[in-house]
């Protein structure tokens, strides 16, 4: 098959989006190498590299105005090069298809939909960004031949929020970088340890540091428990932060949280793997790539009941509803506690999370493509 695929945030976004549309690209062009594969990007400059074959077409805009709107070009004139590449199947990695792509060609048209939190939790969004992210995710659905959810909770919202039909829709999981299911040596983790100055023992929280993390109710947690570990929190900084701060302050756990915003990529499997347990009581999300990292790191997962958490946490998991500091407390305590807990844990967590590995999501999602 000649299969095209939008690869904006493939080269220009380095978490998310980014992570799930290089994963894609990489998977197919290793485990399907027979087919045709072209990338479809605005721009090139400063763009991340990953591993795709060197055979790989990559094609951007020409024309000087194409080149000046990259947006314009990217959502009504790739339309334009589906049609003339004559592709089988063109792939819109992040939630958004070019408009009449339907109609000027007969490519089959996916989309994959990651998640709705732009509708169920609203406030977290200006009113005109979630009017933009609805729109384009309500066009790209309806004009697609196939929608791939990353979740059920995913489809589920596709069907209740936006009203797709249930046939139109695949459920395809998605996974993590492979860097998360090494053993990393341990002069590595010494090193990274010093590096960061980090504790020999530490709760881990890993994402964007915002209020839908939640990150805050761990905190109270270890404050309403006198639970003698501190946190670790690595991620993206937003204004969420000094309220975290703020907190630690005023309640005397200021040597308790550490917080790193611009942790190197290549030593995050080394905090990870150093950590006693991993806690994540995010409000939402459509799937949760860092619980599963966690899982291959081999450490205990604490994350929130309902939702998607336990299509990716498993049965190994402790769920914990996310407002619910003292069972939070009461669960931490117990992991930390317990070490037969925590060994069954690690164990169970380590086997639910080999149906997330590449190969399995690879034949996956090229059996939607067959379909």
């Amino acid at each position: 098959m000649k299969i095209g695929f939008d690869a904006k945030r493939a080269f220009y976004n380095s978490s998310g989006l980014g992570n799930y549309s290089r994963s894609t690209i990489e998977l197919l062009c290793k485990y399907y190498p027979s087919n045709e594969y072209l990338l479809y990007t605005p721009s090139l400059e400063n763009a991340l590299k990953f591993n795709i074959p060197e055979k790989i077409q990559i094609y951007q805009p020409k024309r000087f105005l194409s080149k000046l709107f990259k947006s314009y070009w990217r959502t009504f004139r790739i339309a334009n090069k589906i049609n003339e590449h004559k592709l089988d199947i063109y792939h819109g990695l992040s939630g958004e298809l070019p408009y009449h792509a339907n109609k000027k060609s007969d490519a089959k048209l996916i989309v994959t939909i990651h998640d709705l939190i732009f509708l169920r939790y609203p406030q977290f969004y200006r009113s005109v960004d979630r009017n933009i992210y609805f729109q384009k995710a309500k066009y790209a659905c309806e004009t697609a031949h196939k929608v791939i959810a990353i979740s059920e909770q995913t489809k589920s919202d596709l069907i209740n929020f936006i009203g797709i039909d249930i046939n139109k829709i695949e459920v395809v999981y998605q996974g993590c970088n492979p860097i998360y299911k090494q053993i990393v040596e341990t002069e590595k983790k010494i090193e990274v340890a010093q590096k960061y100055n980090l504790p020999e023992n530490y709760i881990l929280n890993v994402g964007t540091v915002e209020k839908r993390k939640n990150s805050l109710a761990v905190l109270k947690a270890i404050h309403y428990g006198k639970i003698n570990i501190p946190l670790i929190i690595v991620g993206s900084k937003t204004d969420y932060q000094d309220e975290l701060i703020k907190y630690a302050l005023e309640n005397n756990l200021d040597e308790k949280l550490y917080i790193f915003n611009d942790i190197s990529f290549e030593d995050l499997p080394a905090i990870y793997q150093q950590a006693d347990i991993f806690v994540y009581p995010s409000l939402f999300e459509g799937f949760g790539i860092p619980i599963i990292e966690a899982l291959y790191s081999k450490i205990p997962v604490i994350t929130t009941k309902g939702g998607v958490f336990s299509e990716t946490g498993g049965h190994s998991s402790v769920y914990i509803e996310p407002d619910n500091i003292e069972k939070l407390s009461e669960a931490i305590t117990n992991i930390l506690k317990d070490k037969k807990l925590r060994d069954k844990m690690i164990a169970d967590g380590y086997e639910y999370v080999q149906m997330f590995n590449e190969d399995k999501i690879a034949t996956n999602l090229m059996n939607v493509y067959l379909k």
